[in-house]
């Protein structure tokens, strides 16, 4: 583990260290999470970007899954 040096407006930290204190943390460790959790949502975003680009250019045709609808099972028929 490192130890790193961060500028945050004092409004952040002290939001941090309330909210720290209430889930009995300390503040690198909500940090920590809080990046962890931000590069993940990151990954995410990426991920869900390449997936749209997919679509943009090469569009699902009106009849692409047409061949499936005979294989459909709904409970209720």
């Amino acid at each position: 583990m490192r130890t790193i040096q961060m500028t945050l407006d004092d409004d952040l930290v002290t939001a941090v260290d309330r909210v720290s204190k209430e889930l009995q943390t300390t503040r690198s460790a909500f940090a920590r999470k809080a990046l962890r959790d931000a590069l993940a949502r990151y990954s995410i975003e990426q991920l869900e970007r390449k997936h749209r680009r997919g679509y943009e250019q090469y569009p699902v045709a009106s009849d692409e899954f047409s061949v499936w609808e005979t294989e459909q099972s709904w409970e209720d028929e």
